[in-house]
């Protein structure tokens, strides 16, 4: 059985020895969110100059500007934003410099992937895992994610010796000394299959920003704007990655964000199989802000447990509404939905109808590399978070069921929060 976790202190946090240190060190650093400030340390870093089309400083103005004028968010928390910032403009500038030396990367085919779309928290983390354990198809691990292009003159060998992963593997573990709970939420080891959405952070694109802090500033923006030249921008950090490799597989990407954004995602991948998963958007909304909200000791000055539960709620009801409206814009002959707790209670028996459904033979190498997956990773290894929506946000399940009761009545969710 899983360790039972119970977070008692969400809205007043008792922090640890490490906690305290690390937010007191914050206090002691002054980082620069200034357009000059962030995009001269990626030519530093890289030796490079030439940023590609401007329209990103539009994007980097309006999350410099939220983040930099939020009295809330903690300065150790401003460091690590600052860190993605610079991350981002750095890799933009390295796959600028990929592409305009190697031209032919934009003649790659992106063929036929394998795409899982749900809510997060639903099934969708584990389900590419899952599917990326056969060997047959291109997976994008979160150290490759982070850093798709090397630094200039940096070894590639494109494996846990590379520098990338290390990097990637110092950063977990000090998410893991700040958060210590979040391994049990939400694992981000250098190898755990990671979302394609990360590939338009140097296009300084997509929703994923949101799960960084509460910038409702930054969600109006990406409401407001065709989300087109971002997924075509992403496509072409996977051509990129796919030349690298040098060789032409079948990927099998995830992302919540494609709910909302189905129009855009069959133009990007418009011979895609598409794995829809389905779970009661209760237990995915208790789930998020309880990790949202413990994560908040770290990033915020007083945890804001209102705002999160107002925040998700709505968030989700869009990407619901919109996936409810949009569905069948993906063709039955090459789409399934895949109901959570089916999947739990069977994994491989859904993963064969995946398979029938993508056309791919589930042959007795791949069967073994799947089955020794879920073996490896019971649900709970790290240990079980146990929620309480009522307690911790003075939220009545039954009043969310009855906002997303059109949900209910499109697909076949089996309610799990009381």
């Amino acid at each position: 059985m899983p360790q039972a976790i119970h977070i008692d202190d969400l809205a007043a946090p008792r922090l640890s020895e490490v906690q305290a240190g690390a937010l007191a060190w914050g206090e002691t650093v002054t980082v620069d969110f200034s357009e000059h400030a962030i995009l001269d340390a990626a030519r530093q870093r890289t030796g490079l100059s030439d940023f590609g089309p401007e329209d990103f400083r539009e994007r980097l103005r309006v999350l410099r500007e939220a983040w930099d004028g939020d009295p809330e968010i903690t300065r150790f928390h401003r460091t690590v934003l600052h860190g993605y910032l610079g991350r981002y403009a750095g890799n933009r500038l390295l796959i600028q410099d990929a592409l305009k030396r190697h031209p032919a990367i934009l003649n790659e085919r992106i063929e036929r992937p394998l795409i899982v779309v749900g809510l997060p928290r639903s099934g969708t983390t584990h389900m590419v895992n899952l599917l990326a354990a056969d060997r047959r198809l291109h997976s994008l691990p979160l150290w490759e994610s982070y850093e798709p292009v090397p630094l200039p003159g940096e070894p590639a060998p494109g494996d846990e010796t590379d520098p990338r992963f290390r990097r990637c593997a110092e950063a977990w573990a000090g998410m893991q000394q700040a958060t210590p709970l979040i391994a049990s939420m939400h694992p981000m080891n250098p190898e755990h299959i990671h979302e394609e959405l990360e590939l338009m952070g140097p296009d300084f694109a997509s929703y994923n920003f949101e799960w960084l802090g509460l910038t409702p500033r930054w969600r109006d923006h990406y409401f407001a704007h065709d989300q087109t030249p971002h997924y075509e921008y992403m496509k072409n950090v996977l051509r990129l990655l796919q030349w690298r490799r040098g060789e032409q597989k079948r990927w099998v990407l995830k992302c919540p964000q494609h709910l909302e954004q189905l129009p855009v995602l069959m133009k990007t991948f418009p011979d895609a199989t598409v794995i829809f998963t389905h779970r009661d958007p209760v237990a995915v909304l208790q789930s998020t802000v309880t990790m949202q909200a413990y994560t908040q000791r770290m990033n915020r000055r007083h945890v804001a447990l209102r705002a999160l539960i107002d925040y998700w709620s709505d968030r989700i009801e869009r990407l619901l509404r919109a996936c409810v409206r949009d569905r069948d814009l993906v063709p039955a002959t090459r789409s399934l939905d895949s109901p959570f707790h089916v999947f739990m209670a069977d994994q491989m028996g859904t993963m064969e109808r995946v398979y029938a459904t993508a056309g791919l033979e589930l042959e007795a190498p791949a069967r073994g590399q799947l089955m020794r997956y879920v073996a490896d990773h019971p649900r709970g290894k790290e240990g079980q978070v146990i929620y309480d929506l009522r307690r911790d946000f003075g939220v009545d399940p039954a009043a969310l069921h009855e906002r997303f009761r059109f949900y209910f009545d499109r697909f076949p969710v089996k309610a799990e929060v009381r």
